[in-house]
């Protein structure tokens, strides 16, 4: 399975279990609403069960209905789209489900309720006044809040990355940790030249396009997108997930594919296909979240400012992928990789030299 079809997945599962526990408290909520001094109290055939079967299975079907809408259509279709229009899209998308999960839920409670088929009129019209109720409105005001704050919640997810996200809200790096880290520095080649040909409006565009191109290999190969600055992009792994399988290497020539397949698109759309090139290295860094209205989690410590100045040996050197010794050292891939030593370099602002390989497929 691809791991971005893992981590929807995952997403989805945690849909379910929310709606369903959402679900539950809804009908909490109604029992006490209706046991107050200002209600007149339940209806004769009112249960409490039947009442939490009816809102857990209602978002149980609305979470696999309208969750995987959600995750599998919506992120993807408009993923390029204002928030708030795409959640305008999702409100409009979730009244059309209110109404099927209504008659679903009619058809499979009514009946037990009356004790009688389908095709007896009492049952019919049991099954038109359970869909004509305030009860279905009211449950679908609820459900329209929580469809929509979870469509926010699933674009804020995106915007922040799937596990900056989690750990913002977890708090895991609310007090900073030393981590050991995996970065690698992507940048485009000649973007002041692209720039000045294409224009700014059209540039940004190709910008957009190549982010967006790239992020599937970044996400197969566990990378995480730390940031990106200009043309360049940021991508970090932890060393469990960077080493295994040489994650880390792979990321960089996956990319190289996925461009390569995209060729005919930019062509078409901008004349041209971006090249780029790449600086890995691997340290200790401090992790931990910062700012008050915008916040985030950084990274800070010397391995940021070497790989930064290890890309910017691949001009220098005409090579397109530079790794560090260190890092190459820890990677069992001499069977499918082909390195080349640059030798021992003094890099700027620093005493200590760093030895540096380019890095090629054999295949």
């Amino acid at each position: 399975m691809k791991r971005g079809t893992f981590l929807k997945l995952k997403q989805l599962v945690i849909i379910i279990i929310a709606w369903l526990i959402l679900g539950f408290f809804v009908a909490v909520y109604d029992h006490l609403v209706l046991h107050t001094n200002a209600s007149l109290g339940p209806a004769a055939n009112y249960s409490f069960l039947l009442s939490v079967l009816r809102n857990m299975g209602a978002g149980l079907i609305g979470a696999l209905l309208g969750g995987s809408m959600l995750v599998f259509y919506i992120d993807e279709k408009y993923r390029d789209k204002p928030y708030g229009y795409t959640i305008f899209i999702v409100s409009i998308s979730f009244i059309l489900i209110v109404g099927f999960i209504t008659l679903v839920m009619g058809i499979t409670i009514v009946p037990l309720q009356t004790g009688k088929p389908l095709s007896d009129p009492t049952t019919r019209k049991a099954i038109f006044d359970f869909i004509t109720d305030s009860y279905p409105l009211k449950n679908g005001l609820v459900w329209a809040f929580i469809v929509a704050l979870t469509q926010l919640l699933l674009q804020v997810s995106s915007k922040f990355g799937h596990r900056t996200f989690l750990n913002i809200i977890s708090g895991k790096y609310n007090i900073p940790k030393e981590e050991k880290r995996i970065f690698m520095f992507l940048d485009l080649n000649a973007s002041t030249t692209i720039a000045e040909r294409l224009g700014n409006e059209t540039y940004h565009a190709l910008l957009k396009d190549f982010f967006a191109d790239i992020t599937n290999p970044i996400l197969e190969n566990k990378g995480n997108i730390y940031q990106y600055v200009g043309d360049e992009v940021v991508v970090a792994w932890s060393y469990k997930d960077g080493m295994e399988n040489a994650h880390c290497l792979k990321c960089f020539f996956d990319i190289k594919m996925t461009i390569e397949k995209k060729r005919q698109k930019y062509q078409e759309r901008y004349g041209l296909v971006p090249t780029f090139k790449a600086g890995i290295h691997s340290g200790d860094v401090i992790a931990g979240e910062i700012g008050i209205v915008k916040r985030d989690i950084t990274y800070s410590g010397d391995v940021l400012n070497t790989t930064s100045r290890i890309l910017g040996k691949c001009n220098e050197f005409n090579e397109e992928f530079i790794i560090s010794a260190d890092l190459l050292s820890m990677l069992n891939v001499a069977k499918d990789y082909s390195s080349k030593i640059l030798g021992s370099i003094q890099l700027k602002g620093k005493h200590q030299e760093v030895a540096i390989h380019a890095l090629l497929p054999k295949n």
